[in-house]
């Protein structure tokens, strides 16, 4: 979920609404993972995401700050456009996920925008009914939970929106049942902390990221945070601002704080580094030196 700074609007034109389907297909090209369901509202959106080998988290913030500077050029504006951080709960989808999918196709129903989901043209539910096609979007995991020919599934989907148009406001759907994150039963919630707890690395802090930084690259402090794109401090920032971004716990906005440096500056960067990694094997090396380091350091009590 992304919802307006403010609860103000983020969408400002038919325009607006293509060109952020545009960065979807962008999004799902580049990073690999399924989009499910959509819904565009006045001031907030409604995504369902299967993730792959990226973090949700890159996907969003990727997402947010190309509309976010898309929206600022065409109106003329500076600043947040979204409210802080995007929302997310991680979905059990044998229990909820058809009812998640119905929920969010028929918002704009709730809002009072129109009588039936199929008469509001900025949701995913009419690429259920076969009405729109979007390259980025896929209907089988939801058919296929209805039944394995589709045009039957397709019936029985129609059938099963009919059947809970006038659905009120569900506050799972927007806070979970467990720490505002996850939504499933108690089995599913236990499975799913268990798996965190056995892969979610240390945490590390801004500090801990400059002193492996220094030590890498062979710099001081103040030679990592001066101005200027002297090297080896400015691949040394770059770097920095990828890793920030490949966190849950971190994000580029501090970043630029400590390093005084604008918030698009460091993500072309950091995606100038992440282009690089693909052949620079010395670039490999460095970065998976870094990791090591701060998962070391992160295990150390003061």
């Amino acid at each position: 979920m992304l919802r307006g700074n403010g609860g103000q609007g983020i969408f400002f034109s038919e325009d607006d609404r293509h060109h952020f389907y545009f960065l979807l297909g962008e999004g799902w090209k580049r990073y690999n993972h399924r989009v499910h369901a959509f819904c565009l509202m006045m001031n907030h959106v409604h995504l369902v995401i299967q993730v792959g080998e990226t973090p949700l988290s890159q996907i969003m913030q990727n997402l947010s700050f190309r509309y976010t500077r898309y929206i600022n050029s065409r109106q003329k504006r500076l600043g947040h456009l979204f409210q802080g951080r995007y929302k997310a709960i991680l979905i059990d989808k044998d229990n909820y996920l058809l009812e998640l999918v119905r929920y969010i196709h028929c918002n704009p129903v709730r809002a009072k925008v129109c009588e039936n989901p199929a008469d509001y043209q900025w949701s995913s539910h009419n690429a259920y009914l076969g009405i729109q096609k979007y390259p980025w979007l896929t209907t089988k995991v939801i058919f296929s939970q209805f039944d394995r020919n589709e045009s039957i599934a397709k019936r029985l989907y129609t059938d099963f929106v009919q059947a809970r148009m006038d659905e009120g406001y569900r506050k799972e759907f927007h806070t979970g049942v467990f720490e505002s994150r996850i939504l499933g039963n108690d089995r599913f919630s236990d499975e799913v902390l268990a798996l965190v707890d056995e892969q979610r690395p240390h945490r590390w802090s801004y500090d801990k990221l400059i002193v492996s930084l220094c030590m890498i690259y062979g710099i001081d402090n103040k030679t990592l945070l001066d101005p200027g794109k002297r090297q080896p401090a400015a691949e040394a920032r770059a770097v920095a601002a990828l890793l920030v971004q490949e966190n849950n716990h971190t994000a580029l906005t501090d970043l630029g704080k400590i390093f005084s440096r604008d918030l698009s500056a460091l993500s072309r960067a950091a995606g100038r580094i992440r282009e690089r990694l693909r052949t620079d094997a010395e670039l490999q090396g460095k970065i998976k030196t870094i990791k090591i380091n701060l998962e070391q350091m992160s295990k150390c009590r003061a």
